[in-house]
């Protein structure tokens, strides 16, 4: 039997779940070639295995004719039998729009899928996009991390992003929906020197004579995925051996300083991260000035992190100073992380106004900068009550970011 073109893409799906897919499974759609093929090609795979689809499209309202792009989207998946959903993000001002967008996208969705109890939601990221992300870091002298590219998969928020066309080329995806006579959107930003992607696309073409191809720069990345996952295994055992969590804080012993300086440098990078809500890590040079300075007994702060002398080894907090407007009312999640659930009221950090009205024997070994940072309820001015002391309100750290060492790579 003759396949077509879009069903003979279906094996990327089958090489990605395997026998066993999730029940439910969502679609981000954005209109694009890359989105646009994974949507045809998942609607022919997933009645096979006994999936049940849904898609959405997040709107950025970044510009003109977006809103007609996602409608445009929605249609076709109502021909598809596919429920779809419009994701709308309001932008912010000022900032690095660009990377406000991604993260707007990440939340959007993730609140979506977990709404809809979808098992994973699958993007539409090729081998091109893996050459171009390679190509990218190099530039910025990223390391074996930066250099492994984008994950297959990935868990942010709760949710499974999978990326199961990654090892597919974008002209493979393009010559499908020709040949079933599809079209799709071109989003004009693509084309636009003023963004890095772009001009590392045109530096791929470049670059094509000396074999230096999206093929090539995609298996560089399989190789240095390979070694990260060394590296996180060696970071795992230091955590295990090393780190103990004590609440939202993490203690690192003495034996940290002597741990080989890879495994340092990726178990700081990963307590910033976890601590401070980070979806990148910080440059190397400014990591280096952070981990001298903490294990000279000085209290640097990095990335909304604060560290702090602990015995012979260091206490990482959050920052007071990065929290110090955060606020949300009881039931929300507060600075990323901290859910607090009782009466009503205000949740702010504790602060130095906080401090001045509570009794220190709650939690006597707390350094001050470590307990200002803490989440508190407040009526106005007037504390109510503070992370840690008994009362009407609990506290507890939202899934994701509950259990430090179970959330590292390869735990």
């Amino acid at each position: 039997m003759c396949l077509s073109p879009a069903a003979a893409l279906g094996h990327t799906l089958v090489l990605h779940f395997g026998d066993d897919p999730p029940a439910r499974i969502g679609l981000a759609v954005s209109g694009g070639g890359d989105s646009r093929a994974l949507l045809e090609i998942a609607a022919l795979w997933a009645p096979a295995w006994g999936v049940a689809l849904e898609a959405a499209t997040v709107d950025h309202g970044l510009r003109a004719g977006s809103a007609a792009e996602a409608r445009a989207v929605a249609a076709r998946c109502a021909t598809l039998r596919v429920p779809h959903r419009i994701l709308r993000w309001d932008p912010p001002t000022g900032g690095n729009l660009q990377a406000a967008a991604r993260e707007g996208r990440f939340r959007l969705l993730a609140a979506w899928a977990r709404e809809r109890d979808l098992g994973a939601v699958l993007t539409g990221h090729t081998r091109d996009d893996q050459a171009e992300t390679v190509l990218m870091r190099l530039a910025r002298e990223a390391g074996v991390d930066g250099l492994s590219g984008i994950a297959p998969q990935v868990r942010r928020h709760g949710v499974t992003f999978a990326r199961p066309l990654l090892k597919t080329g974008r002209a493979a995806l393009r010559e499908m929906l020709r040949a079933e006579g599809h079209d799709w959107i071109e989003d004009p930003s693509n084309a636009d020197p003023a963004f890095a992607r772009t001009r590392a696309r045109h530096a791929l073409a470049a670059l094509a004579p000396l074999g230096i191809g999206a093929e090539t720069l995609a298996g560089v990345a399989e190789n240095m995925a390979s070694a990260r996952e060394v590296l996180d295994a060696a970071l795992c055992a230091a955590v295990d051996r090393h780190v103990r969590q004590d609440g939202g804080d993490l203690i690192l012993d003495g034996a940290v300083h002597a741990l080989p300086d890879e495994t340092r440098r990726r178990l700081l990078i990963a307590g910033l991260r976890w601590i401070g809500g980070g979806s990148y890590p910080p440059r190397r040079a400014a990591l280096d000035r952070f981990g001298g300075a903490a294990a000279g007994g000085q209290a640097p702060t990095l990335a909304g992190v604060l560290a702090l002398p602990h015995d012979d080894g260091l206490r990482l907090t959050r920052d007071p100073a990065a929290v110090r407007a955060a606020q949300a009312p009881v039931g929300a999640v507060w600075d990323g992380r901290w859910r607090i659930e009782g009466p009503p009221g205000t949740v702010r950090a504790l602060g130095p106004l906080g401090l001045a009205q509570i009794e220190r024997t709650a939690r006597p070994d707390l350094p001050r900068a470590a307990l200002m940072a803490r989440p508190a309820v407040w009526d106005g001015d007037t504390l109510l009550a503070v992370a840690g002391s008994p009362g009407r309100w609990s506290l507890h750290l939202v899934p994701d970011r509950d259990d430090f060492a179970a959330n590292l790579p390869s735990h």
